[in-house]
Order: C-alpha cells, then structure tokens, then sequence
C-alpha cells in the first residue's frame, strides 16, 4: 500500500532559495497589477515593459546564482526543484524575457516611434499614425504575461497532480485573455479566444478526471506515490489506472497541440496579437511538454507498456496531420501553426524514448525551437500592407527583393523549422531522434515517419522562401523597422539558432547534465 499521506497538522517545510525564482515573478506580477490600476496612462506602456523585463531577468539571477543549489522536493512534496525543472525554468525566463520584448513592439502606446516602415522620412508617417490609431497601448498584456509565466514554472516543477493542475490553470487563463487583446482584428481574435476558452475548459476537464482517477487507484496524487503505487499493485485496480493516465495526457497533450486534440492551434495562432502568438507557441509547448516529462517519467513509467503504443500512435499522427495540413495553408501565421502541429510530433518520439539522453534532447528542442518561434513570429509582425499585418503568402511575394535583411532573416529560421543542417532544427531533431532509434521497433517507426514529414515541411518553407525572392514584390507591402526591443529579440532569436546549429556542446553538455528527475 502506499505511504500514509501528511497529516493536517505537520509542519510543511519550505525552502525558500529553490522557489526563489518563482517567488520574484509573482511579485512582479502583482506589482504590475497595481501599476496598471494606479500609474498614469501614458507611462503605464512604459514602466509595465521596464518591469515585466526586470522582473523576468531577476528571476534567471536568481535561479541561476542560488536555486540550483537548492536541489529538492519542498512545499510539503507538490513542488521538485530538480535539475530538469531548473533547465526549464531557466528557459521559460529567457524565453520569455524575448517574448516580451517582442510585445513591447506590437502594444506600444500612442506616440511610440515603434512600427517606422523601412525608408520612412519622419517617425511621424502614415503608416505609424495607422499603427498607433489601431490601439495596441493594451499594457496589461504584461502583468498577464508575468501569471502565464508563474504557471508555467510550476507546471515543470509539480509534483503531484492537483499542484500540476493549478499551475495548468495559473498558465492558461492569463492566456486565455492575451489571445483576444487584438484590436484592429477585434472579432477574430475574440472569437480565437472563445475557441481556446471552452476547448481548454474541456482539456482541463479531462485532466482533473484523470487526475482523480490515479488518486482513487494510489490513494496520493504525489507522482511517485502514483508510481509505487504501480509497481506494489500491479494488475490490480487497472479500470482506475489506465482510464486516469490516458485521460491525464489528453489534458497535456492539448496544450502542446497534438492530433486529435489540436484544433484549437491554428485559429488561436491567427486571431491572437501576433506576439503573443510567438510567446504561446514557444513557452506553452515548453511547460505542457515539462510536464509530460515528468507525469510520464517519475508518474507512471512503471505502467508504461500499457498505454505507451497509443501515444505513439498519437505521435505517428500529430507528424503526418501537421505537416501535410501546413501545404494547404495560405496564412504565414496558420502555417506557422500547423508546423508547430509537426514539431509537437517530433518533440513526442524523443519522450516516448524513455532514457536520460532522451530527456536531454527533448530540452535541447524545446529551447531551439522557443527561440526559433520567437523570432519567426516577431518577423511576421513586421511585414505590412496599408497599416495591417501582411500574413496571407502573397503579401509576402518579392519581399527579399525590397528588403532582403528581414527576408533573409525570415528564411534562415524556416530553415530551421525545416531541420536543415548548421541550423538548431537539424541539431535538435537529431538529438531527439537518436534515442528513439534505440528504443525498439515503434522507436524506429517513428522516426522514419518524422523524417518523411520533416521532408514535406522543408518543402512547405523552402516554397515561401521562393515566393519572397523569385517573384514579384507587391505594391504596398513594407516591412517595418522594429524598434530596439524588437531588434534584440529577433537577433537573440536568430543567434540562438545559428549557434545552437554550429556549435551546440556546450548546451546539449548542460541539457544532459540537466536530465535527472528527483525521486
């Protein structure tokens, strides 16, 4: 049986340096929430990017100077400060950090010098005064983003169900909400943000039912009573242990948007603000995955060969949907969406390897493909006809020929989503990939499926990166100078993929380091 559960009255011991990073980011959350309802409009923009930045680059010091230090299982066992969550953690800040850089740029306020197309004479041109008339002072996406970020470092780090959930909810609501903060597109971004709303209510749904059912096998939801729970049982109460784990990862599988449960994906990428588009994307896949990591690794690993071939087949799915979906796309944005459909189903064969190099490679892919997704979406942000983003693909016609920089940019990440070598994607899926091959046959299997969907992918990229230089620009199609902001998110973006490409040891050294659960 498993252990006796704590009592009401025993001292749960805290240790404050391992949550220390979390901690920071929840008082700057709450700081801006008081900064949004007491700060003078016209500063509100400014001080609420100073802040969510600071905040966001005190919590990596932090978490990099004294939590990783502080290995352990605290908050009375519901929280696991572990090398993998460390990793994560530390990701989810630095990606984040760009993100919201990002966000700086498409929310700035009235006035800002953000969104000067390319060749402008004054900051003060029509197609600024446009961008400035659409309403994008919406600061409150930051305070928002600071909750979604809180959620999702204790979506990595939980480690027990009900702690897991809460995280999952803190990391969704916020962006629930960030996904209909579009103005100029009112109406498709509220009605992506409804879609997202009442499908993640259902996900969320699932996920509680399955969670209740593991406790009602285990007698704990702590994940590793769960698992010895497993093991002392045996076949015993299967009808609670096998309907609560499938129903468990169809809640995480949804947040990464894996098939079937992925149809919120490509309208939620188009109809959100198209940073926060970039943020979701790469953050959120990052957390879901974390935790899949870990309900799967340390949960109910010892159960695995039961339910194991239906996530392969999932896998199997998610890559062939996502990459044949992406062909038919004439959106930069929905395209961008179905692909990252594909990587979902990447990122699952180096799970479903169960090893710690296959830990190792799932990180190492999550923070290439973060940083690839960041920048790609920031790009995207800055192509535009009469005042309005520019993502259908024959906007996009001839723009290496009228602004080769930004096209060029833009062609060197899609390189990397398409795998190609001296890119991060290619690093990535090969570390990915490798444990999967030894894992067996359904190892095998997959990944000769990822190979052939990662082949239609490249197709669907190289196609646009044609499409910008072998034909003719469209007339009225600009790509606007990002601000600073901006600029250093799109060069850190396309940094991190060059060198993570080239040069990658010394991360995938610290993945591999990185790649142990406490138990």
């Amino acid at each position: 049986m498993p252990a006796a559960m704590p009592t009401a009255f025993e001292q749960v011991s805290v240790d404050y340096l391992a949550i220390a990073p979390m901690l920071v980011v929840v008082a700057g959350a709450l700081v801006g929430v008081l900064v949004e309802a007491f700060a003078p409009r016209a500063l509100r923009h400014t001080i609420q990017v100073a802040l969510t930045v600071a905040t966001l680059l005190v919590a990596l010091v932090v978490l990099a100077v004294w939590s990783r230090g502080h290995l352990a299982i605290t908050l009375g066992g519901s929280i696991a400060i572990d090398g993998v969550a460390l990793f994560l953690q530390g990701t989810l800040l630095a990606l984040s950090v760009i993100g919201v850089l990002v966000m700086a740029e498409r929310f700035g306020g009235v006035g800002s010098d953000a969104f000067t197309p390319m060749g402008a004479s004054t900051p003060g041109s029509a197609q600024e005064d446009a961008a400035t008339r659409a309403g994008y002072a919406t600061s409150e996406a930051f305070p928002l983003t600071l909750f979604a970020v809180l959620g999702m470092m204790v979506f990595v780090a939980a480690n027990d169900l009900i702690t897991m959930f809460v995280g999952l909810e803190v990391l969704s609501l916020p962006l629930y909400v960030m996904t209909g903060l579009a103005r100029r597109r009112r109406l498709l971004s509220q009605e992506a943000a409804l879609k997202y709303f009442l499908l993640g209510a259902f996900s969320s749904a699932f996920f509680l039912f399955g969670a209740a059912l593991l406790y009602g096998y285990a007698g704990s939801s702590d994940l590793s009573r769960i698992s010895s729970a497993i093991q002392t049982n045996g076949g015993d109460l299967d009808g609670l242990l096998l309907p609560g784990v499938v129903l468990t990862l169809v809640g995480l599988l949804f947040k990464v948007g894996a098939v079937p449960f992925h149809s919120w994906t490509p309208d939620a990428y188009q109809g959100a603000p198209t940073p926060v588009t970039g943020f979701m994307a790469a953050c959120t896949k990052l957390a879901a995955f974390g935790a899949i990591l870990r309900l799967t690794y340390v949960g109910v690993e010892a159960n695995r060969f039961d339910w194991r071939i239906g996530v392969v087949a999932v896998a199997i799915l998610t890559m062939v949907v996502g990459a044949v979906l992406s062909v038919t796309q004439t959106d930069v944005k929905r395209l961008l969406a179905y692909s990252s459909v594909a990587h979902a189903g990447f990122i699952l064969v180096g799970v479903l390897a169960f090893s710690q190099q296959a830990i190792g490679g799932v990180m190492f892919y999550l923070m290439a493909y973060g940083a690839t997704t960041i920048a790609a979406f920031a790009i995207v942000t800055m192509v535009r006809q009469d005042g309005s983003e520019a993502s259908h693909l024959s906007q996009w016609a001839g723009l290496g020929r009228n602004h080769p920089v930004v096209a060029g940019a833009f062609a060197f990440l899609l390189l990397a989503f398409a795998g190609i070598p001296a890119t991060s994607g290619f690093m990535a899926k090969f570390v990915t990939f490798a444990p999967a091959v030894q894992s067996g046959t359904s190892g095998v299997v997959m990944v000769v499926v990822g190979v052939l969907a990662s082949a239609v992918t490249a197709f669907v990229y190289v196609r646009l990166i044609v499409l910008m230089y072998f034909t003719e620009p469209v007339p009225g199609v600009v790509a606007l100078t990002p601000s600073v902001p901006s600029t250093i998110a799109i060069t850190v973006g396309v940094v991190v993929t060059l060198v993570a490409g080239v040069a990658p040891s010394w991360i995938l050294q610290l993945a591999g380091n990185a790649s142990t659960f406490l138990l």
